[in-house]
């Protein structure tokens, strides 16, 4: 217990324009988000979650939601597989209104085709420079990187590009041996850059673009 309040101290101490982004091997769960809403400094944070790679997935919207009411948390969701109307608030508003923004499992490269043409991309960056914490697993992990290995396509494994926050590859779920040895080879002949890999229920905290805490 002491050891887990030194590191949350340590985590405070960063400055609040710090650009955070927490990555994690798996699907999120409740531990991975009360560590988000730890990263955020606030005793009950806004966390915006975004379930765009399961195509808005309500089983996946309910999961979240009750993450965050047994952790007094306050939420949103930011859907874009729904019709928007001027009475929604904007995905800007959305995004940039929150303490932290968590991204949920899916296909990546759906995902990321989305975020492109909706201009989330951006907005994602927006909130990065401005020292909101950003957060996610498995694509939820892939997409802050330069890329990572992905099962998006109707395919063997392949490497789906993301946005470039982070200047490595990725490869969550590496306990999945199939999907790690294809990230090894890749790296090992120089076809993707180097990068992190991480089991189920590992994560890493980047801190201005660099692993900080495992």
């Amino acid at each position: 217990m002491v050891a887990l309040v030194a590191l949350f101290a340590g985590l405070f101490a960063t400055n609040a324009q710090d650009r955070r982004i927490f990555v994690w091997g798996g699907d999120i769960d409740l531990k991975f988000t009360r560590y988000v809403a730890h990263l955020t400094g606030r005793e009950k944070p806004r966390i915006c979650y975004v379930p765009t790679a399961s195509g808005d997935h309500p089983d996946n919207i309910n999961y979240w939601s009750r993450i965050c009411h047994t952790l007094d948390i306050d939420t949103l969701v930011l859907r874009v597989w729904v019709s928007t109307s001027p009475e929604n608030p904007s995905f800007e508003e959305q995004l940039l209104g929150a303490d932290a923004i968590v991204v949920g499992g899916g296909n990546t490269l759906n995902m990321m085709g989305i975020w492109k043409a909706q201009g989330i991309d951006k907005l994602l960056a927006e909130a990065l420079r401005r020292g909101i914490v950003l957060a996610g697993g498995s694509a939820g992990s892939i997409c802050w990187f330069d890329g990572g290995m992905s099962d998006s396509r109707p395919e063997d494994w392949s490497f789906v590009e993301g946005l470039g926050f982070l200047p490595y590859s990725n490869c969550p779920h590496c306990s999945q041996e199939v999907r790690r040895e294809r990230y090894d080879d890749l790296v090992r002949r120089k076809k993707i850059g180097p990068g992190y890999a991480f089991d189920e229920r590992a994560g890493i905290l980047f801190v201005n673009g660099k692993a900080e805490k495992f």
